[in-house]
């Protein structure tokens, strides 16, 4: 009895080799935020000329706003911004106010054959297969048209903090194409450095439609083209490289409640970079072994992309008996979220998958901002602030994120 006991202390002393695999599980969407608009006047859900109406969202440079509503006497007209969409910053990096009308077209669908446009159209039309293109004056059977901006006018206001509202006003009373506007759809993408993720979110020109835009571009009714959009519209955020801790003791990064101990923390919550918080910890008593983990080929950890695994990293470890592991990594898209095991880390018996353990917090020195549409975010200029450590509510302010499981995997092998 003695030469066991004796044997499995040696083997807890000695320490037993394993792996640690992280990965990013996060299913991405292309989209950041998409939402629906309608009218509130006399003949709501249409915008009659003269009636407006407004919609607000957040973005960070780079990023665009686009709609799509019907032009309602007409069989299958739209209007929507040309692709990608209404720019929301100058090339100064200034937010943009004011009128935006120059950037809205008049699109054909393709599917029915253009009557004269007017309150005479009959619905639905005779079908034709075409592809989307653009009304530039004249359509295909020799009707004319003012210039889009001339029949609904675009303005935007920035609100602040990357927020901005879009007002869209029916200017078409008195005109020769006079026209109720349909209620519509708007959506924006989340950018990746300078790369949008889904530049033609709602239609794209010269290909075939697809049955939620037809719906909306015959009949004026945006729901079906709503839930398509919503499908695209969720969570997308890199992982930073993550940082590893092996310690005995006391949690060595953080703790719930306090604020950021100012020893590199704030620097990976802020910027993904963990390299100061890995020099920190190596002075730290208590401290056994870190690891920095960067994915081999991004750096980062990407989510999953049109069915494309996540990234994924893994080190060999030894853990000893009465070790405990720590880890953290940032959520990219954020101002200074960051990823790390709750309470005091991971036992060193535990095995296979312990993402239960892992939570999201709010490291409090940054202003938070929507994730994934925040200038402050990917490199920009943020607000600081001083609160305290916490975990991130779910929902939260701006939005509802997926379980922190379904985000970021940890096995130990």
């Amino acid at each position: 009895m003695c030469f066991i006991a004796c044997k499995r202390e040696h083997e807890g002393m000695e320490g037993k080799p394993g792996t640690i695999v992280i990965e990013n599980v996060l299913q991405g969407k292309p989209l950041v935020e998409s939402g629906m608009f309608k009218g509130s006047g006399a003949a709501a859900p249409v915008i009659l000329p003269g009636e407006a109406v407004s919609f607000s969202f957040s973005a960070a440079k780079g990023q665009r706003v686009t709609f799509s509503a019907m032009y309602g006497w007409s069989n299958d007209l739209f209007f929507a911004p040309g692709n990608p969409g209404i720019a929301l910053y100058n090339e100064a990096g200034d937010p943009v106010n004011g009128d935006v009308s120059s950037v809205i077209r008049l699109w054909d669908n393709g599917t029915r054959i253009n009557q004269a446009p007017g309150m005479s159209v009959m619905h639905p039309g005779a079908v034709e297969s075409k592809n989307i293109r653009e009304v530039n004056g004249v359509d295909d059977q020799g009707n004319t048209y003012l210039p889009a901006s001339a029949l609904l006018k675009a303005t935007l206001h920035y609100d602040g903090n990357s927020y901005f509202t879009l007002t869209l006003k029916n200017t078409s009373g008195g005109t020769a194409n006079e026209t109720p506007v349909s209620p519509g759809v708007w959506a924006v993408s989340y950018i990746a450095g300078t790369d949008l993720l889904d530049p033609q979110p709602l239609y794209q020109s010269g290909s075939t439609s697809y049955a939620g835009l037809t719906k909306l571009a015959e009949t004026g009714d945006n729901a079906e083209i709503y839930t398509v959009v919503q499908g695209k519209t969720g969570i997308f955020t890199p992982l930073s490289p993550v940082l590893v801790v092996i310690y005995r003791g006391e949690n060595p990064l953080f703790k719930v409640g306090e604020s950021d101990r100012m020893k590199g923390l704030k620097k990976l919550a802020q910027t993904g970079n963990p390299d100061e918080l890995a020099a920190s910890l190596q002075t730290q008593p208590g401290i056994k072994k870190v690891y920095i983990l960067a994915d081999p080929e991004n750096t980062v950890l990407l989510p999953s992309v049109n069915g494309a695994p996540g990234g994924k990293v893994s080190q060999a470890i030894s853990l000893a008996k009465d070790d405990r592991i720590a880890i953290a990594t940032m959520y990219g898209f954020s101002n200074d979220w960051f990823f790390s095991t709750a309470d005091n880390g991971i036992a060193w018996n535990q095995k296979g998958d312990v993402s239960e353990q892992i939570r999201l917090y709010d490291n409090g020195t940054a202003m938070d901002q929507f994730p994934g549409a925040g200038n402050g975010q990917q490199g920009g200029m943020m607000i600081t602030e001083k609160k305290l450590i916490i975990e991130v509510p779910n929902p939260n302010t701006f939005t509802t994120l997926p379980p922190v499981k379904q985000i970021i995997k940890v096995t130990l092998n």
